[in-house]
C-alpha cells in the first residue's frame, strides 16, 4: 500500500506586512501580503491576529500549502505582530489609516522629518510634530490622541481575543472604560453586557468562563437576573412576575433554582431590584424603573393640585375671539376641549389623524399667549418637534434639548433643582415617551405650571419601558379629551379613512381606485414576488407618477427587522437599486456605506447631538482619516469608522423606529411572514406616517390579521394602578 505524502513540516517565517488584504474584526482571521526574509516576491500569509496593520513586522510559524483557488500560501498557526522598526515599515504603518489625522501623505512627511524616532516623538515630544509642514495644533492633538487610543485599543483587542470575544467592539469598550478597561473587565466581565451595546450576556458569560468564574458563582447568578429583567425592559416591561423571572433565569444560566433565589435575595438587599404586586401578581422590578414610575405619580399629583397659572378665563368670550383670529370654526367637541384646557392644570388631548388635535392646541396656545403666559413646546423626536414648530408657528424643542442634556453623563441639567421656566408646557407625541423620559420631564416642570399632553394613544407604545400616556388615560386621574370626529377636509383623504378603519378593526378599502388617490394596495403573495415589486414601485413607479425623489421622499416601513421582507434585508436590496456603484465605500459592522446613502442613528449620542431615530445622508467618506460625514437636517456630523455601529441604512426601517416622524410617501410591506408582529396598533402607526401617499404591498390576509389583532403583549407596569383614584397605596 502506498504511504500518504508527509504533511509539510512546520516552518518559521518573518517579514514586513505590505498589505492587509482581509481582516475579520470578529474572529481575527487575516490574509496578509508579506515581504518575507529570504523571499524575493511577496508571499501570502493567512492566520489569526486580533489587530494587524500594514508596516508591522510579523513572526509566524506554520506550513506552506498550495491552495487550489489562491495558489501558494503560508498558513500560520501562530502569528505575532510587532510595531515596525524600519523607516519603510513605519511609513506603511502610520499611513494605513489606523491613526486619526494621519494618511499616506502625512505618514511620508513624518518619517522624512523624524525617521525611526517618529514613535518616540509622538509619545514623548508631541510638540515637535508641528515642525512638519501642514501639521497645526489641532492635527497634532488628533495624532497624539489617536496614537494613545490605538495603543489602549490594541491591548483591549488582544485581551478580548485571548478570552474568546470578537474584537469589533473594542473602540466602544475603550470609550466606555478608558485606560482601565482590562482591569474593570477582569474584575467583573458581566459589566460588558450591562454597559456595551452589541455585547450580550452570553458573550460576557463566555469571557467570565475563560477568566475562570464558576457556573454557580453568585456574581454570575446576579448578573443573569439583571439580564433577564433588562431583556424584559426591551419588550417594554418595567418588571416581571416572579413566576416568570425565575424559570427564565434558570434556563439562561443552567443552574438550580436555589441559587437563583439566593441571588435574587442579594439583589433585593443591594437595592438593585424591588418586589411589589401588579394586579395581585407578585413582580420583581428593576429599582430605577420602579422609582421612576413612583416619581411620575408624585409629580402628576403635585401638578394637578392648585390653581391654574393664569387668572380665570371666560371661555364664552375666548372661543369666539380665537375663531375670529384663526378664521376657523371650532366643532362642539373642540369647544368643550378648549373649556377643559383653560380650567385645568393637567390634561390629555388624544385622538387619531384628522380629528383636529392641531387646531385645538393652536386655539389654546393663541388664547393663553394673548394673556402673556410663558409657553414651552416639546416632542420626543427631532422630526416631531420640527413638525410641531411648523403647525403652531412657535419653537418646539426635543425633550432632550428642552431639558439640556449633559453630553458627559447623559443626564439632564434641568430638573427639580433647576426647573424649566414656563407656565404651560405642551408635550406632543406623548405616546412615544417612556417612563424614564417622562419622569425626567415632569421633574423639571415647576409645581405651579400647567401641562397638556397631546398624543394618539392608539399608536404603538414607546420603544422604551412602560406606557405612560396610556396609563395616565386609563387611570382616570387626569382630565382627558378624546377627539373622534373626522373633519370634512381630512375625511377626503383615503390615508385618514383607512387609518380609522384599521383602528376600528376593519379592513381599509383595498380595491383598485377609480382615479387618483393617496392610498393604494399592491398585491404580492410571497416574499419572492414582494421584494422585486417593492423595488420597482420605489425606484420607478412612484417617482414617475408622483414626481418624488425615491431616496429622500419615499420611506419603506416594515413590521419587523428580520426576514426576507424585513428592514435589514430590504436595505441591502434598496441600496443596490438606488445607490449602487458609488465610491468610496466603507464596510463596518456588517454594513457597507457609500456617499449618498440614507442612514439612521440608532442610539442617543449627546456629544454629537444626534438622537435615536434621526435620519441623515452620507456626505463624505475619508479612507485616510477613517471618518464619515453624515448630514442631519443641514448639519454635518463626523463619525469615526469605529463609531459606525450606531448608524444603520435607512432606505427601509421598522414602523417602531418611524414613530414621531412623517414622510411624503410611505410603502409598507405586510405579509403573513410578519405574523409575530401583525398587530392593529403597528399597522395603524405605519399608515399614519404617510403625508401624501401610502402604499400597502402584500397580502389582504396579512392586513386583515393585523387589523383584527389587538392582543399586543401587556406591559408589566405599576403606574396605572398607582394613579387610579382609590387604588393608591
Amino acid at each position: 500500500m502506498k504511504s500518504r505524502p508527509a504533511e509539510s513540516a512546520t516552518e518559521v517565517l518573518a517579514g514586513l506586512v505590505e498589505r492587509v488584504t482581509f481582516h475579520n474584526d470578529e474572529n481575527g482571521f487575516a490574509v496578509l501580503r508579506v515581504k518575507a526574509r529570504g523571499k524575493r516576491d511577496l508571499v501570502t500569509v493567512v492566520g489569526h491576529a486580533a489587530v494587524i496593520s500594514a508596516g508591522e513586522f510579523i513572526q509566524a510559524s506554520g506550513e506552506w500549502a498550495n491552495d487550489r483557488q489562491h495558489g501558494l500560501q503560508f498558513r500560520a498557526r501562530f502569528l505575532k505582530a510587532t510595531p515596525p522598526t524600519t523607516v519603510e515599515g513605519i511609513e506603511k504603518y502610520l499611513g494605513s489609516g489606523m491613526i486619526r489625522g494621519i494618511g499616506p501623505v502625512y505618514a511620508r512627511k513624518l518619517v522624512r522629518a523624524f525617521g525611526e524616532t517618529v514613535f518616540d516623538v509622538i509619545e514623548a515630544e508631541p510638540e515637535r510634530l508641528r515642525e512638519v509642514t501642514g501639521i497645526g495644533p489641532k492635527r497634532a492633538e488628533r495624532i497624539v490622541a489617536g496614537w494613545a487610543e490605538q495603543r489602549v485599543i490594541r491591548e483591549i483587542m488582544i485581551f478580548l481575543h485571548a478570552n474568546g470575544v470578537g474584537t469589533s467592539r473594542a473602540v466602544r469598550i475603550y470609550k466606555t472604560y478608558g485606560n482601565d478597561a482590562i482591569q474593570l473587565i477582569s474584575e467583573d466581565p458581566y459589566r460588558l453586557a450591562r454597559d456595551i451595546r452589541g455585547i450580550g450576556f452570553r458573550t460576557a458569560d463566555a469571557v467570565a468562563m475563560k477568566l475562570g468564574i464558576e457556573k454557580t458563582a453568585m456574581i454570575r447568578a446576579r448578573a443573569g437576573i439583571s439580564y433577564v429583567l433588562t431583556v424584559a425592559l426591551d419588550d417594554g416591561h418595567c418588571g416581571l412576575p416572579s413566576d416568570k423571572l425565575r424559570p427564565l433565569a434558570m434556563e439562561l444560566l443552567d443552574i438550580p433554582e436555589a441559587v437563583i433565589i439566593d441571588a435574587l435575595r442579594l439583589e433585593l438587599e443591594a437595592g438593585a431590584v424591588i418586589t411589589d404586586t401588579v394586579e395581585d401578581h407578585p413582580c420583581v422590578f428593576l429599582a430605577g424603573l420602579y422609582r421612576a414610575e413612583q416619581s411620575i405619580v408624585s409629580r402628576l399629583t403635585a401638578l394637578k393640585s392648585g390653581p391654574t397659572p393664569w387668572p380665570e378665563i371666560d371661555a364664552g368670550k375666548a372661543i369666539p375671539w380665537v375663531e375670529e383670529k384663526t378664521g376657523l370654526m371650532l366643532a362642539e367637541s373642540q369647544k368643550a376641549a378648549v373649556r377643559t384646557a383653560l380650567a385645568s392644570k393637567l390634561m390629555v388631548i388624544t385622538g387619531g389623524p384628522g380629528v383636529g388635535k392641531t387646531t385645538l392646541v393652536n386655539s389654546v396656545l393663541k388664547i393663553l399667549a394673548a394673556k402673556r403666559i410663558d409657553l414651552l413646546l416639546c416632542a420626543p423626536t427631532g422630526r416631531a418637534a420640527k413638525r410641531m414648530t411648523e403647525t403652531t408657528g412657535r419653537e418646539a424643542k426635543t425633550i432632550h434639548r428642552l431639558l439640556e442634556v449633559d453630553p458627559r453623563t447623559g443626564g439632564f441639567k434641568r430638573n427639580d433643582e433647576n426647573p424649566l421656566s414656563c407656565e404651560l408646557l405642551v408635550v406632543d407625541e406623548t405616546s412615544m415617551v417612556d417612563v424614564v423620559l417622562m419622569n425626567a420631564l415632569l421633574k423639571a416642570v415647576p409645581d405651579d405650571a400647567a401641562v397638556i399632553f397631546v398624543g394618539d394613544v392608539d399608536q404603538l407604545p414607546p420603544v422604551g419601558p412602560g406606557q405612560a400616556l396610556a396609563d395616565i388615560i386609563a387611570s382616570g386621574a387626569v382630565p382627558v379629551v378624546h377627539l373622534t370626529e373626522v373633519f370634512r377636509q381630512a375625511a377626503q383623504s383615503q390615508i385618514i379613512q383607512s387609518a380609522h378603519r384599521i383602528n376600528t378593526g376593519l379592513l381599509p378599502d383595498l380595491a383598485k381606485p377609480e382615479g387618483e388617490t393617496d392610498f393604494y394596495f399592491v398585491p404580492a403573495d410571497s416574499p419572492e414576488v414582494a421584494v422585486p415589486r417593492l423595488i420597482e414601485i420605489v425606484r420607478e413607479r412612484i417617482p414617475r407618477r408622483f414626481g418624488v425623489d425615491p431616496v429622500r421622499d419615499i420611506q419603506v416601513l416594515c413590521p419587523m427587522n428580520r426576514g426576507g421582507v424585513g428592514a435589514r434585508s430590504l436595505n441591502i436590496e434598496l441600496q443596490e437599486a438606488l445607490n449602487s456603484g458609488t465610491e468610496p465605500r466603507v464596510e463596518k459592522f456588517g454594513t457597507t456605506f457609500a456617499i449618498g446613502d440614507k442612514v439612521m442613528q440608532i442610539e442617543n449620542d449627546y456629544d454629537k447631538e444626534v438622537y435615536n431615530g434621526d435620519v441623515g445622508f452620507v456626505e463624505a467618506i475619508d479612507l485616510d482619516t477613517g471618518e464619515m460625514a453624515i448630514g442631519f437636517d443641514g448639519r454635518s456630523v463626523s463619525f469615526q469608522f469605529g463609531e459606525l455601529d450606531q448608524v444603520v441604512l435607512a432606505y427601509a426601517t421598522t414602523i417602531h423606529k418611524s414613530q414621531g416622524s412623517e414622510y411624503p410617501v410611505v410603502v409598507i410591506p405586510v405579509l403573513t411572514q410578519h405574523y409575530a408582529m401583525l398587530q392593529r396598533n403597528l399597522l395603524y402607526t405605519g399608515v399614519t406616517r404617510g403625508r401624501r401617499l401610502v402604499v400597502l404591498l402584500g397580502q389582504k390576509k396579512a392586513i386583515a390579521i393585523a387589523a383584527k389583532n389587538t392582543s399586543g403583549r401587556r406591559r408589566w407596569s405599576k403606574l396605572r394602578e398607582w394613579l387610579a383614584p382609590g387604588d393608591r397605596t
